[in-house]
């Protein structure tokens, strides 16, 4: 089985603050530093070092080509990344000393995928292949469709939510993986558990994987419920958490694990990265975790 993650493509700038900018006001930054990044590079990093086949398929412009050769030594299969006329997406990362981030996205290259070059790259996929998407590329919808039609499970992570998430059929998604304002924008709910009831009410196929930030994350299908809690770290930086769990539990899920397994598993790496400055950077080997 084999994970193709279509996804963004970041160069991370990340500024590091006593407290975040405020508005009218002008701070001095306590460090500055350039890091690999975008929730989809970050998650086929995760998946690679988790040891799962993925491929990352997406555009970059000509000042990113060093982070396909970082993804190329973390194990990622990077033939299906282009070169875009536009600059490779940026973030402007805002680090707390609480450790807490503040991120602005310019999407760069990331909204140049067009219909020849999405049915180039499902081209090489069957059924039972696994897709995993972001919503930091355009054309997600079309994406979803077509995939859904060559008979491929989906993982969609929800971020950001937008009305782009509205035109997604979200029947076609075997795994969603989203947190609780994700969650809440999605249902209108504010409790967890009524989050993912909701969900899986609506989308009985679905397995709903919730995270729940420093109080957990929750797993949520017709047929099992279960909870994680996090594990205690000291914090430095919280970016790319999230991706880092992403990538851990699809592929303990790609593998056939158990949910509380999986859960385990992916909250003890998603720890590991949060103790660490940077996002891709940040993301530790499948040893390490073990």
């Amino acid at each position: 089985m084999r994970i193709l993650n279509f996804g963004s493509l970041n160069i991370d700038n990340v500024y590091h603050v006593d407290d975040f900018v405020q508005p009218g006001e002008t701070k001095k930054s306590l460090g500055f530093e350039v890091f690999p990044g975008g929730k989809g590079l970050n998650q086929s990093v995760a998946l690679a070092r988790a040891g799962a086949d993925v491929y990352h398929a997406g555009k970059i412009g000509a000042d990113g080509l060093w982070l396909v050769e970082l993804m190329r030594q973390s194990g990622v299969q990077v033939n299906l990344i282009r070169e875009s006329d536009c600059n490779t997406g940026k973030a402007i990362i805002q680090v707390s000393n609480a450790g807490q981030n503040a991120i602005i996205l310019y999407d760069g290259a990331n909204q140049t995928m067009d219909p020849v070059f999405i049915d180039e790259v499902l081209s090489n996929f069957q059924a039972s292949d696994i897709l995993v998407l972001q919503n930091e590329i355009n054309l997600v919808p079309e994406i979803i469709d077509q995939a859904w039609e060559r008979g491929m499970q989906i993982a969609l992570n929800p971020s950001p939510a937008n009305e782009v998430i509205r035109q997604c059929y979200l029947g076609k998604v075997r795994w969603l993986l989203l947190n609780e304002i994700e969650g809440e924008w999605l249902t209108g709910k504010k409790m967890p558990e009524e989050i993912a009831d909701a969900l899986v009410e609506s989308y009985p196929n679905m397995e709903v994987v919730l995270t729940l930030g420093g109080q957990g994350v929750l797993y949520r299908s017709r047929e099992k419920k279960c909870y994680q809690e996090a594990f205690k770290v000291d914090v430095v930086d919280t970016t790319g958490a999230g991706d880092t769990f992403t990538g851990y539990f699809l592929k303990c899920a790609a593998a056939g694990e158990s949910p509380e397994k999986a859960l385990r598993t992916a909250s003890k790496a998603a720890s590991i990265a949060v103790s660490r400055s940077g996002a891709a950077v940040s993301i530790p080997y499948w040893k390490e975790v073990q």
